[in-house]
C-alpha cells in the first residue's frame, strides 16, 4: 500500500554545514511528486533524508520530522534498514552490479534482507518485477546473463525492478533519466506514470518538460549563493505550478531566465 509523507521544520547538516533549511512539506500517496530548481540547491540531499540515507554520508544529520502515514522516520527506535527497505532508491546513473545475472540482480535487495525463498518462488517474483518494469518481454529470454550486458535505459529498467522487487511502498527517484538518450528516457516516463497506481512516488529532475509529463505535485528549490542553504520555495499541483506560480523566482526558473 502506497503510503504519504509528512516533513516539518526539516534541516539538512553536513557536519556544522546547513545545506537544506526549513522544509515543510506534504507529499500525497500513488502520486508522482517532482522536485525541480538550480544545481546545488539541495534537491537530491533532500530526497536522500526522505529514506535515511543522508545519514550514511559521515557527519551528516538532520533536524525536524519526516513522518510515512504518521511514523516518524527519524526515531531511536527505527531501523534505517528498516526504513530503505519500505522506501525504494533509483539513482541517476544505472547501477546493476555487474558481476551478477539480470536475475540475480533482481534478487540482489531480497537476498540483502535474508528472505530465504524457493527456486519456484524466486522465478515468479524475477518475472512480476521484471513485469512491473516493464523489461520482461525484452530480457525473458537472457535472465543468466550479466545485468551490465544491457543498454543504458535497460539498466535503469532493471534498477528498477531491482527496486520494487523488496516490495517497498514509496520510490524516490534521482534524476533517473539524465543519462539516458531520449527513447530510453519515454520508457522510464510511461513506467512512472504506471507504477503511481501502486507507489508513492518522488523525482528529483533538470527537465522542466518531463516534470510537467510525469507529476501531479512539483516542489521548486532555489539557493542565494554559494554556502547559503537551499530552500523550498513553493510547491503546489503541477499545472499551477507551471502556469500560474506564486512566487516570481519560481516562474523565472520555469521559464529558464535563470538555473
Amino acid at each position: 500500500m502506497a503510503q504519504r509523507i509528512d516533513v516539518k521544520d526539516l534541516n539538512i547538516y553536513y557536519g556544522s554545514f546547513l545545506a537544506v533549511a526549513d522544509v515543510t512539506m506534504n507529499i500525497p500517496a500513488r502520486s508522482v511528486t517532482a522536485f525541480i530548481g538550480p544545481s546545488g540547491c539541495g534537491k537530491s540531499t533532500f530526497l536522500r533524508t526522505l529514506n535515511r540515507m543522508h545519514e550514511v554520508i559521515p557527519g551528516a544529520r538532520v533536524e525536524g520530522s519526516v513522518s510515512v502515514e504518521g511514523v516518524s522516520l527519524y526515531s531511536s527506535d527505527v531501523d534505517p534498514v528498516a526504513v530503505r527497505r519500505q522506501i525504494g532508491m533509483v539513482f541517476q546513473r544505472p547501477n546493476p552490479f555487474p558481476t551478477m545475472s539480470i536475475a540475480e540482480n533482481v534478487l540482489a535487495g531480497v537476498r540483502l534482507n535474508n528472505r530465504r525463498m524457493s527456486r519456484s518462488d524466486a522465478a515468479d517474483l524475477v518475472e512480476e518485477s521484471l513485469t512491473g518494469a516493464n523489461l520482461w518481454n525484452e530480457v525473458k529470454d537472457r535472465l543468466d546473463k550479466p545485468g551490465s550486458s544491457l543498454s543504458g535505459g535497460q539498466q535503469q529498467r532493471l534498477c528498477i525492478a531491482r527496486a520494487i522487487a523488496v516490495r517497498p511502498q514509496i520510490l524516490l527517484m534521482d534524476e533517473p533519466c539524465s543519462a539516458l538518450d531520449p527513447i530510453s528516457t519515454l520508457a522510464i516516463e510511461d513506467l512512472i506514470q504506471d507504477l503511481k497506481d501502486e507507489y508513492t512516488i518522488v523525482i528529483v529532475t533538470h527537465n522542466m518538460q518531463q516534470a510537467a509529463r510525469v507529476s501531479e505535485q512539483t516542489a521548486f528549490f532555489n539557493i542565494e549563493g554559494t554556502g547559503k542553504p537551499g530552500r523550498l520555495i513553493e510547491m503546489d499541483d503541477t499545472r499551477v505550478m507551471f502556469s500560474s506560480p506564486s512566487r516570481k523566482e519560481t516562474e523565472d526558473y520555469i521559464s529558464g531566465r535563470f538555473g
